[in-house]
């Protein structure tokens, strides 16, 4: 073991890795990487790998939405896109963007028995990372239903929440739009990363409708442990919410302001060339 060890010339930077897991200062073994970097390497690649074809467990997602009690989520509708499977998921986007015809029946027969408006539609897919749903679901969900519970402007009326396999971002515009939502929260597993294989994505829409494009949506990345905390993600998204639901907005039109280390006046914010 020491003859393997002294065989690895270190790399100065690598003390910087204990700031960032992408894999910098790995040194070398002769004009090759060490042994132990490229086995990590591979396991990282194999994780990745597994995190875009692991099914999401429905069974299990819903039980553990039952456990947080709240009325929203305690029965959450189970829907399906037009992707029958994963590998035409994966070779077909455009199938994962919109509900099947059977699912869309199900939301219609279900949306007959539920009040006629909501503020909030939480749609969940499993989008390219299942344990990402799996991993950071529940807690976001409690920490952003702290910040709504709090909220002493208004009740928000929010509508089941809906389970929504082989998914991709824009299949929470049809979900919202059936649900006759005045705005929707889609929760996606994020495409995995070698460092990153269980990255929660979250995306928001005023007015969700059919056949929207990226600008219409605002997005908060990175949701996990190691990224973005669920404190963190909750307040911003909230913030977003807040906003939204005042300015009857979303997208390119709506910043969020939670990182501003001031507060800007109206007159900073006119364009000096032509004040």
């Amino acid at each position: 073991m020491s003859n393997e060890q002294n065989s690895v010339v270190e790399n100065p930077w690598r003390r910087l890795r204990e700031f960032t897991d992408a894999r910098i200062g790995l040194g070398r073994a002769g004009v090759s990487l060490p042994t132990k970097e490229l086995l990590e390497f591979q396991l990282a690649h194999a994780r990745a790998r597994d995190a875009v074809h692991l099914p999401l467990d429905l069974d299990a997602t819903s039980a553990a939405l039952a456990g947080l009690k709240l009325e929203w989520a305690a029965a959450p509708i189970c829907l399906h896109s037009r992707a029958e499977d994963r590998m035409t998921y994966l070779q077909r986007p455009d199938l994962g963007r919109r509900i099947n015809d059977a699912s869309r029946e199900l939301l219609k027969a279900q949306h007959g028995q539920l009040a006629a408006e909501y503020d909030l539609a939480i749609v969940v897919a499993d989008g390219l990372s299942s344990c990402a749903v799996t991993e950071n679901l529940v807690p976001f969900l409690q920490a952003l239903n702290e910040k709504l519970s709090t909220d002493s402007a208004s009740d928000w009326r929010i509508a089941p929440i809906t389970l929504v396999t082989q998914g991709r971002v824009a299949v929470g515009d049809e979900v919202g739009e059936l649900l006759n939502a005045r705005c929707v929260m889609l929760l996606v597993g994020e495409r995995p990363g070698l460092s990153s294989p269980d990255s929660l994505g979250l995306y928001l829409t005023w007015n969700p409708s059919v056949g929207l494009t990226d600008a219409s949506r605002n997005c908060i990345s990175n949701i996990r442990p190691a990224g973005l905390s669920y404190s963190e993600a909750a307040r911003r998204a909230f913030y977003l919410l807040s906003e939204a639901k005042r300015l009857k907005l979303s997208g390119v039109n709506l910043k969020d302001r939670t990182q501003d280390d001031v507060v800007e006046t109206i007159a900073s914010s006119k364009n000096f060339l032509i004040s």
